[in-house]
């Protein structure tokens, strides 16, 4: 997320390009009409640069809100009042393993908070990524998804450490993290058609009580796991069955298992809204992890857990940890993003030569039609100058008109959902954020197509300023 203090400095930037246009249009005193009427009468060709314009900023506005959305993302999941404890040397909880030694001592430390019933507020898990294919996929779409499943030993103490709570009408999966629902075994199913036939083809032989047990057998039970979804994910899998959003009741398959959802967290602006939260001895052994990962404990206030954290990492001796006050932790994550901006302006500066080349193109087109026009102007009076002022305006106008639509079709999609890789260094992860589209992003657009205005206008510009009067009139 961009900070404050750069966002007045591209206010000030803005602003003095700004100013800067009025006193060129002042000094030069050829009128802005003149400039105005060229751009209406030569319409096609100026659409053309204009749309160079639109399609760049476009661009420029939608990724730096994507990247932005991350930021934002991972901003809204930590607490600093919460310290996160990973085994030493793991750089993300998908390669941290607590189960080496015996490590559940640090939840005893007087600084972590306790809850009405005298409980630690320690939130024991395992955070696993499934890859998983998407049911129904379409052609040339995503084909699988990477789920996030946090497995929890007491959801009741994690959400209330996370400090995340449930939409109305669901609960915390139970203390099993199961439930059992009747199932139709088919072979059986099959075996009790052929006896109920028996039955009534023989209704004074053994078929009633043949068929009867064959019915009896035909019933299994099948162990559902439970789950509570962020909201975000429960979008994405609802899409799977067409539906907006899966709901509590409703089914989904991960890995061997169904599962059925029993609550869906208020999660939205943390990366929570992408997770699944399981039992952990449940969940666990399917992807062949049994042990933590994480223990988040909660502190009454950011010094406590500053202070927690370096003295579990400095102190604790029992294992080999360390602990990260969670807004610290989540901060670090944002590697990923400055590798997405890295990219964006590696990919903008190609544009950009492209857009500037095409704006050199257009002008010199224009200054080779309108050849008169600039000897009439030198012949009226006008100076050289004047003439080079004229036609740098006139590109920077074409800037000012396909920047701006630019950035109202790049603004459009502030705050649309969407589901994308992201994450730190554990790997990709399905993601659900939302695109942000903030003053800051469109000043930015705006001064890449001045600037884009301003380069490939110039050279041009200067062209129109060696033209010779009397030889254009000819």
């Amino acid at each position: 997320m961009i900070s404050q203090s750069l966002s007045l400095v591209l206010l000030g930037c803005f602003l003095a390009f700004c100013v800067g246009m009025v006193l060129l249009a002042w000094i030069g005193r050829v009128p802005i009409m003149y400039n105005l009427r060229n751009i209406v009468v030569r319409w096609p060709i100026n659409l053309l640069v204009a749309v160079a314009f639109t399609v760049v900023v476009g661009m420029l506005v939608l990724m730096l809100a994507f990247v932005n959305g991350m930021y934002i993302l991972t901003a809204g999941s930590g607490h600093p009042g919460n310290v996160i404890v990973l085994s030493d040397g793991a750089p993300d909880e998908v390669f941290s393993d607590l189960g080496y030694r015996d490590v559940s001592k640090i939840e005893n430390h007087k600084l972590v908070q306790t809850d009405e019933r005298g409980r630690k507020m320690a939130s024991w898990e395992l955070y696993m990524v499934s890859n998983q294919p998407i049911p129904n996929a379409p052609k040339g779409g995503r084909e699988r998804r990477f789920l996030q499943l946090r497995g929890v030993d007491d959801p009741v103490i994690s959400g209330a450490v996370h400090r995340l709570t449930l939409k109305e009408g669901g609960k915390w999966f139970s203390e099993a993290g199961v439930e059992e629902v009747d199932k139709v075994n088919p072979d059986a199913m099959r075996d009790l058609t052929t006896a109920i036939v028996g039955d009534f083809a023989d209704p004074m032989g053994s078929g009633p009580f043949i068929g009867g047990n064959r019915a009896y057998r035909a019933r299994i039970q099948e162990t559902l796991g439970q789950a509570v979804l962020g909201e975000g994910i429960a979008k994405d899998l609802g899409s799977d069955q067409n539906k907006k959003i899966l709901e509590v009741g409703d089914k989904f398959e991960i890995g061997p298992k169904q599962w059925v959802v029993t609550g869906i967290m208020q999660s939205a602006g943390s990366t929570f809204d992408s997770e699944i939260w399981v039992k952990r001895s449940f969940a666990g052994p399917m992807f062949g992890k049994t042990s933590h990962t994480t223990c988040v404990l909660r502190t009454t206030d950011a010094n406590s857990a500053a202070e927690l954290a370096k003295d579990l990492t400095t102190n604790y001796k029992e294992s080999a940890i360390v602990a990260t006050v969670e807004t610290e932790y989540y901060e670090k994550l944002n590697t990923t993003n400055l590798q997405f901006l890295w990219a964006i302006g590696f990919v903008m500066a190609l544009m950009a030569i492209g857009g500037v080349v095409g704006v050199m193109i257009v002008m010199f087109a224009a200054i080779s039609q309108r050849s008169k026009d600039i000897g009439v102007l030198r012949i009226i009076g006008f100076a050289s100058w004047q003439v080079l002022v004229s036609f740098f305006l006139e590109s920077l106008l074409l800037a000012v008109i396909g920047g701006a639509i630019g950035c109202a079709v790049g603004f459009v999609a502030n705050g649309h959902e969407m589901v994308s890789p992201g994450g730190g260094q554990g790997g990709p992860k399905s993601m659900a954020l939302k695109i942000v589209v903030d003053y800051t992003i469109l000043l930015l657009g705006m001064l890449f197509a001045l600037l884009m205005g301003c380069v490939g206008g110039l050279l041009p510009a200067i062209f129109a300023m060696r033209v010779r009067p009397l030889e254009s009139l000819r």
